[in-house]
């Protein structure tokens, strides 16, 4: 199927209709730990490692049995946004 036709097809069924540009720009964007990790290059061991999670609870993230909570969630943002500098921070932490 041709772009336009998966469009129209998406267009006329009720239950799938695709999302406006504006309910996209609404939606809350979930970091996920796998994309994370693998933008940066980690192993599993090396990234809980690096950023003291613990490694059960980063496999489950990334395998989908449970999903981080709210402070899980806001921690692997910063990570996403400056890797470095929660490093860092770890690093110089007592």
């Amino acid at each position: 199927m041709s772009e336009k036709q998966v469009m129209a097809a998406a267009l006329s069924d009720p239950d799938a209709k695709p999302f406006s540009k504006a309910q996209l720009a609404r939606m809350k964007h979930t970091p996920r730990a796998k994309l994370i990790r693998r933008a940066l290059g980690f192993t599993q061991e090396e990234f809980a490692a690096r950023f003291r999670i613990p490694l059960d609870t980063l496999r489950d993230w990334e395998e989908g049995a449970s999903e981080p909570d709210q402070p899980a969630r806001a921690y692997l943002i910063v990570i996403a946004r400056n890797p470095e500098a929660v490093a860092a921070a770890l690093d110089a932490a007592p």
